[in-house]
């Protein structure tokens, strides 16, 4: 069973011990009240099988065949496939495919396909993007400023600037309200 299904299961076993109403096991369940009825009518007649989905355990109906499965799956390791580097991944083979072979099959189905053979891996090894600054090592060496305009006073007075400085090397904060988004006006903070 599902998490879903668990949960309506444990508010209906509340509305059969008579601690809830259908109305609040509505509520608590985020659905209306007629399909609360209907829920609280199948788990009177079959229990917590009767809250299962009724395709569970079953084929999917768009599903593919078996078949045309491993037919896609022989076409993609003979002409797409590969070392690591060297082979196609999912959205391209499927293009290809689709082009050249013209077999239609979506490029996440055969993402799925590809990782159950063991035809993709899942994930990419990327190189560190970039390693963090070193900070500065006295205070005042480096200093990084922003303002920000904004009604700070609510309609009461002039639209100011709050500006922010921040040493890097201590990571102190010194702020101030000014007239002015400036150089200068950090200056005075």
């Amino acid at each position: 069973m599902s998490e879903r299904e668990l949960r309506r299961m444990e508010v209906l076993s509340r509305v059969k011990a008579g601690e809830l109403k259908l109305g609040d096991a509505a509520e608590l369940m985020r659905v209306g009240y007629r399909q609360v009825k209907r829920l609280w009518k199948r788990y009177r007649a079959r229990g917590a099988e009767g809250l299962q989905h009724g395709s569970a355990g079953r084929r999917s109906n768009r599903a593919k065949p078996r078949k045309f499965r491993e037919k896609v799956g022989r076409l993609v390791r003979e002409k797409y496939g590969g070392k690591e580097g060297e082979r196609f991944g999912p959205t391209l083979a499927a293009e290809h495919l689709q082009q050249d072979d013209g077999w239609e099959v979506d490029a996440e189905t055969l993402r799925r396909w590809m990782l159950a053979e063991g035809l993709w891996s899942q994930g990419r090894k990327r190189k560190q993007h970039r390693r963090r600054r070193e900070r500065k090592e006295h205070f005042g060496e480096m200093v990084q400023l922003d303002g920000s305009f904004h009604e700070w006073l609510e309609k009461r007075g002039p639209q100011l600037c709050w500006m922010n400085r921040v040493d890097d090397a201590t990571s102190r904060t010194l702020s101030q309200l000014q007239e002015q988004e400036t150089t200068w006006a950090a200056a005075d903070v």
